[in-house]
């Protein structure tokens, strides 16, 4: 009878059932059946392609960027409260959000009803380049606002933000090109504990203006009114009438019980079955996203699962708890100092968008079930914590979460339920309490501080200690030493160094002897980069944490320890952690301009709110045309291979897919032709032979851009290597069989003076010195896209996120076999390029046109990111050797250098490096100069131009060279600099006509200058002092100049005049973030505003629009690239609109004539048009023979490296950079700044290595680290420096995109000067004064692995042995 009685009510239940998914997107209601919904739908998916809000961006689809991030809300009826945070939407299943509200960045505001005061105050601080990271950046900046005052409002106008909390709001976000300070700046303009005049420059504020007329010029920000995303009543309604979903009738299920999940479990016999909290584990395994599961099981409505506890037991959480909820709690027990250090440390595991959706037992069972390097469980085994397990019999178990890891995988009926931290209470002695108590302490080394970065190896010690006054020492009575993420499955207790320290009074001696035993235990496995780094980080850290208790260190009073470490205790009241500070600050000093206005101004950049929105047009963006499909490349993982056949796994063709277009594909009349231009033409897609891993064999086209990815990655190419030559994959064999490129004699190096004759003065000589450089990947935030739309007449339109529209033009037209009037390139605005986007763009247009032309359908494709990087090259790696003969006063006599540069398989833009190279290392007289270079030929993908090609290595390699010659006189490095930089006679010997006239060469000015600026032989002193006084931290501090030559080009414009007087400008310039269209604008607006009509130049600049380039409304664009494409442009409207005055003058003359009053804008132009005037002018610039020039920048980097870890702190960076006059300080500022930290990020953090057969590994947001907010300079000062007339530049212009990278190479020389401070540090230690070279080369990047390694594997050891080698001496 109960049986029945049971059915009846399931039977009812699932009448009242849910059958669809209800939420919010921007306020909108969305309703959708969950029979139509494909449960492994992403948000962003869904957000992308099937709603109109574009502004959430697909950066790299795992979590790892920021550019996807959207606003989640919650609403709790019983609480009747919102929680609102922020979410990765690549990450997040659609069907996750059923009940819940979703704010974009064009919810929060947009131009239709008004941008939001983070979107104008991103715009003011001049925050935006590219654009494609803003609208991202823009909700994590609301949502840090949001919850900052939610707790109680702030005052007027301000919110309860912090400064400290500003920097962390964005420091998960990626951005390539702002360089991240005037990010921070724009969000910490909300603080109520920063003043807006200790912030950057910015157009709210001016010097010296009265502080609350700076308040009022700022976007208003109401914490009442300015927060837009309420939560909506009908999804109130909706979930206060509390229907489920039925959890049978459809592939997702909700079950609210552990019990409806047992049943569930259990009636899915044999199916595939995914559990889903967060869903963030597929952004690290990736390929759950091509796993076909038959049911999704959403278990975060289980109360158990979300339940918190916390007691005098302990605290327990929920499986489903999040990370960000875990730290919450962990905070929340205010005297455990033990929960808040694990909370700290929780706050660097991801970021914390994902953060707030992973949950702690996702990254339990990550590391139980795969070996995830998992911070989380590292800590807990230290914390002693336990899990409960619901086991496949419906009973539950528990274990120490240690056993737990070390069981084999949790099957898929099995599930954790939750996690305790227990609670420590000191042991009892006679009665009472003993004097025992627990310290605690966690650690990591990482490539970025705050996170978002996984970890070299993690570290959480806990001990139970005790003092002895007989033994005149700590003892250690028990202690759990776990260790994790160095190369090994779980996180591993060293339970050997546990054993042997138990009893032992702490000392030098014994700590030595249980390091002995450290090293025998932690053993990275086999295939772990930086095995060695990874084990001297465990001595580190175990010293770190014991070091202080050592007899010679400790001392007791009354039982109480007061050495090193912290007294961290369940029961003991201690300090809460200090508030954290903000770290970074920085200031500007420009002068904006008036003679020539608006040009000179700072204003702000064109379309920044509405990149900030989201609402600015990117190709991915263009709503996909009717009928449109999608394409994926398939590429080559072998190096040299006959190409046998393209199958796909077992030889069952996946969902979608439509076709695999090959090299057979191409029109009769066409040509296999990938790009078109420069020096050959390169393969759309290998033919028989493939000839690197890397290489493009075919494009696989499916329904959807999920499937095309999917069904890409599934395809099996058959290779044979049989009878071919093995491959070429290092420079010393391209050399050794004459695998070499030839580069045209103007192209080549070419020598200076008599290097005999140098050679021959020289006192002292160096020689074969050698110096090597790796690659770099552009990291565009936006990567390679493409639509190509079919039109009649067998006419192709493509639209191309491209820096080079007529070469793309022209490929296609050559693929496709067609005239060239049948292609049309339209390129509005690139999300970034850096060079990436001028040759490397082609194949992928090329490639969507060949398809589209077969299918004669609309073809798109958006790149995944990691075939991205494998697939366009980067940076060209190379190795030098040089010589150098120098005199004793350190002046060199000459120099001889020799490169060997790995141009990959083809040509591409290679022959122009020896020029870029040999340019930038110029920048020093070297008295006589041989340069050569063999441009070698590999099997490898070709390497392409990345912003500053050739010349940030060139003038890298002078500073090695002067660092070398500094180190072998034992002479201070700056003097070397100083003596040996140009006379304007040797500039204009090495330099020839690039020279210009003699007040041009600022460079020694500059020099002076900085000195001025930066305080820094002053502060060469302080670091000298800080050098002396401290062991395991050491500063350096190193000036460089730079000098960059650029060539302008020949560059089209037209400037239209409407009837209504609104004017548009067209150039073939693409606006890549550069601010071109910015400067195009003013020129624009100052030179028709020579007229002198009633309308100012500036009322003038609001009428003027930029438009997209279309390759057959403007020809003759050539590229966007080498830094001088704005000023181009700029000169080129400016002739087009010097030529409309002079229509426009004879009529205003008539005009004042005949009314004897001023003449308005409007009026002149209604007349103009009466009389049929000719309203649009176009015109070429074409530069004469003064077209070429030189740039000079000098910049001052302090530095701290952490000796024990190999941690970097770049404390303060000064720049002064020689603009001309800049054409907008603020537009400049922003590429000085941007290029700065590229150029810090090639030289300090990023690795873009391959595989043994040249396959790039570093394929991900994972394994590759550009720079974020916890890596630029915690102190970043710029000058610009408005020198005077520059009489053959435009309006006496200079470029600023490129030059500024160079001038990272300081920060890169200010840690070797620390480096090298440590090693003297360790020559002290050492009697025999030997192993310790002090004239090393320090590598290229040099990351932490690299710092460490070159202060010292063993340095601990080192120490150690000294200190109780001087004891015994004592």
């Amino acid at each position: 009878m109960g049986e029945k009685v049971i059915e009846e009510d399931k039977e009812e239940a699932m009448k009242s059932s849910k059958t669809s998914l209800v939420f919010a997107i921007n306020g909108q209601r969305f309703e959708l059946e969950l029979s139509s919904v494909d449960p492994s739908t992403t948000l962003v998916d869904f957000l992308r392609n099937k709603t109109p809000f574009k502004s959430v961006k697909l950066g790299c689809g795992e979590g790892g960027c920021g550019a996807c991030v959207v606003l989640l809300s919650k609403y709790d009826p019983l609480l009747e409260k919102v929680d609102d945070f922020t979410i990765s939407s690549c990450l997040t299943l659609l069907c996750s959000i059923d009940g819940c509200s979703i704010t974009t960045s064009d919810g929060l505001g947009n131009s239709r009803v008004g941008f939001h005061a983070v979107h104008e105050r991103i715009a003011g601080f001049h925050a935006t380049q590219c654009g494609f990271c803003t609208p991202g950046m823009s909700v994590s900046m609301f949502s840090a606002l949001l919850n900052a005052d939610k707790s109680h409002p702030p005052r007027s106008g301000f919110s309860n933000l912090t400064a400290a909390e500003a920097e962390k709001a964005v420091s998960g976000n990626l951005c390539r090109c702002t360089g991240y300070r005037p990010l921070v700046d724009a969000c910490k303009s909300f603080a109520a504990d920063v003043d807006i005049e200790d912030l950057g420059y910015n157009s709210f504020c001016k010097k010296g203006e009265n502080r609350d007329v700076v308040l009022g010029r700022l976007p208003c920000y109401d914490h009442t009114t300015s927060q837009v995303c309420t939560f909506p009543e009908f999804l109130k309604n909706e979930i206060k009438n509390g229907m489920s979903l039925d959890s049978r009738k459809y592939r997702w299920s909700s079950p609210v019980s552990v019990s409806d999940l047992q049943e569930l479990l259990e009636a899915e016999n044999g199916v595939s079955v995914k559990l889903v909290a967060g869903n963030t584990s597929t952004g690290y395994y990736k390929e759950e996203k091509e796993r076909k599961y038959e049911r999704f099981v959403d278990i975060r409505r289980i109360p158990e699962l979300t339940m918190v506890r916390s007691d005098e037991k302990g605290v327990e959480l929920g499986a489903c708890v999040t990370i960000s909820k875990a730290i919450e709690v962990l905070r929340e027990e205010k005297n455990v100092s033990m929960l808040a250090k694990i909370a700290t440390h929780m706050e660097k595991i991801a970021n914390r968008f994902v953060r707030n959706t992973g949950t702690i037992g996702g990254n339990v069972m990550m590391a139980q079930r795969k070996q995830f390097p998992s911070d989380l469980t590292t800590i807990l085994v230290a914390a002693r914590a336990t899990v409960k397990i619901m086991t496949n019999s419906s009973g539950q178990e528990q274990f120490t979460l240690e056993e737990f890891l070390q069981q084999s995988p949790l099957d898929a009926k099995s599930l954790l339920l939750s996690l305790e931290i227990p609670s420590w209470r000191p042991p009892k002695k006679n009665g009472s309490s003993s004097d025992t108590i627990l310290l605690f302490e966690t650690y990591r080394a990482a490539p970025r501080p705050r996170g978002n970065a996984l970890a070299f190896l993690n570290a959480a010690f806990s001990a139970e200690v005790s003092s002895s006054e007989a033994l005149d020492g700590i003892v250690v009575n028990d202690s759990q030493l776990v260790f994790g993420a160095y190369g090994t499955k779980h996180a591993h207790r060293a339970k050997k160094v546990e054993d042997f320290l138990t009893g032992k009074v702490i000392s030098d001696e014994v700590l030595m002897e249980a390091i002995g035993l450290l090293k025998d235990e932690i053993v990275p496995d086999k295939g772990t980069s930086n095995p060695e780094y990874r084990s001297s980080l465990a001595v580190t850290f175990l010293f770190e944490f014991f070091g202080s208790l050592t007899q010679t260190n400790a001392k007791t009073t009354n039982g109480w320890l007061n050495g090193g470490c912290k007294e961290i205790g369940f029961d003991q009241n201690v300090e809460s952690l200090k508030p954290e500070e903000a770290m970074l600050s920085s200031a500007q000093q420009i002068v904006e301009n008036q003679e020539h206005s608006p040009v000179g101004k700072g204003i702000t950049k064109a379309g920044a709110c509405l990149q900030a929105s989201g609402e600015a047009v990117y190709v991915d963006d263009i709503p996909a045309p009717e009928n449109c499909v999608y394409g994926a490349f398939i590429y080559s993982t072998m190096p040299l291979a006959r190409i046998k056949g393209i199958r796909f796994r077992q030889n069952r063709v996946p969902e979608g897919v439509l076709g695999i277009i090959t090299y057979r594909d191409i029109p009769k009349d066409g040509k296999n032709i990938g790009t078109n231009g420069f020096f050959t033409s390169d393969l759309l897609f290998a033919e028989e032979i493939t000839h690197c891993a890397g290489q493009i064999i075919a494009f696989l086209v499916a329904d959807s851009q999920k499937h095309a990815d999917i069904a890409a990655n599934l395809v099996m190419i058959d290779y044979d290597t049989k009878d071919l030559e093995p491959p070429i994959l290092s420079l010393e064999e391209a050399v050794k069989k004459f695998s070499l490129f030839e580069v045209p004699p103007p192209l080549r190096g070419f020598p200076v003076g008599d290097i005999t004759k140098g050679m021959d003065e020289a006192e002292h000589k160096i020689l074969g010195s050698k110096i090597s450089f790796g690659s770099q990947y552009f990291f565009y935030m936006e990567t390679q896209t493409a639509l190509a739309v079919p039109d009649e007449d067998n006419c192709m339109v493509v639209y191309s996120s491209t820096q080079t529209p007529e070469f793309v033009h022209q490929t296609i037209a050559g693929c496709l076999g067609v005239p060239e009037h049948n292609v049309r390139v339209i390129t509005r605005r690139v999300g970034g390029g850096f060079g990436g986007k001028a040759v490397k763009s082609m194949p992928v247009a090329a490639a969507c046109a060949l398809a589209a032309s077969k299918m004669q359908r609309p073809v798109r494709t958006y790149v995944n990111r990691k075939t991205d990087m494998i697939t366009t090259g980067g940076r060209h790696p190379m190795k030098v050797t040089y010589s150098v003969g120098f005199k004793s006063n350190g002046k060199i006599t000459a120099l001889d250098v020799e490169v060997l540069l790995d141009a990959g398989l083809t040509e591409d833009i290679s022959p122009l490096m020896p020029k870029g190279i040999q340019g930038a290392l110029m920048k020093y007289d070297w008295g006589a100069l041989s340069f050569n270079v063999k441009v070698c030929k590999t099997n490898t993908v070709s390497r392409t131009a990345l912003r500053a090609p050739g010349d940030v290595q060139g003038s890298y390699i002078g500073e090695a060279i002067i660092e070398k010659v500094a180190s072998y006189l034992s002479v201070d490095v700056d003097e070397i600099r100083k003596v040996n930089l140009h006379t304007y006679e040797s500039l204009r010997l090495f330099y020839s006509g690039k020279a210009g006239e003699f007040p041009e060469y600022t460079l020694p000015l500059l020099w002076d200058k900085i000195d001025e600026f930066s305080g820094f032989n002053q502060r060469r002193k302080v670091v000298e002092e800080f050098n002396a006084l401290n062991k395991w931290r050491k500063r350096g501090i190193s000036r460089v100049p730079a000098v960059y030559a650029v060539n302008m080009r020949s560059t089209p414009g037209r400037v239209s005049v409407l009837g209504d007087g609104s004017i548009v400008v067209e150039v073939q310039g693409i606006e890549i973030g550069q601010g071109l269209w910015t400067k195009v604008k003013q020129m624009a607006a100052y030179s028709l505003g020579l007229i002198q009509c009633g309308t100012t130049s500036d009322e003038l600049l609001k009428k003027i629009r930029v438009i997209q380039s279309d390759t057959l409304s403007m020809v003759q664009g050539s590229m966007t690239a080498g830094s001088t494409t704005s000023e181009a442009s700029s000169e080129a409207v400016r002739i087009c609109c010097d030529d409309l005055v002079e229509r426009l003058l004879p009529i205003k003359t008539a005009l004042v004539e005949q009314t004897g009053g001023p003449v308005t804008w409007d009026n002149l132009i209604s007349q103009a048009y009466r009389q049929s005037i000719n309203m649009s002018v176009s015109s070429k610039y074409m530069p004469d023979s003064t077209g070429q020039y030189l740039n000079y920048g000098i910049a001052a980097s302090e530095v701290e490296i952490n000796v024990l870890t190999g941690e970097t702190t770049i404390l303060r960076t000064d720049i002064i950079y020689d603009c001309g006059k800049s054409l907008n300080p603020a537009v400049d500022l922003g590429q000085i700044e941007g290029a700065f930290v590229q150029g810090l990020g090639f030289f300090m953090l990023e690795e873009f290595l391959m595989n043994s057969d040249g396959l790039v590994v570093t394929d991900s947001t994972w394994t590759y680290k550009i720079p974020t907010v916890d890596t630029i300079p915690r102190q970043f000062n710029v000058e610009i420096l408005n020198s005077g007339q520059h009489k053959n530049r435009v309006l006496s212009s200079k470029a600023s995109g490129e030059p500024p990278l160079l001038l990272a190479a300081s920060v890169h020389c200010a840690v070797r000067a620390a480096v090298k401070e440590a090693r003297k540090q360790i020559l002290t230690w050492n009697s025999n004064q030997q192993g310790t070279d002090l004239y090393f080369e320090l590598p290229v990047p040099a990351t932490m692995p690299v710092v460490k390694e070159f202060c010292g594997l063993d340095v601990v050891e080192k120490y150690l042995e000294w200190k109780i080698k001087q004891r015994k001496n004592v």
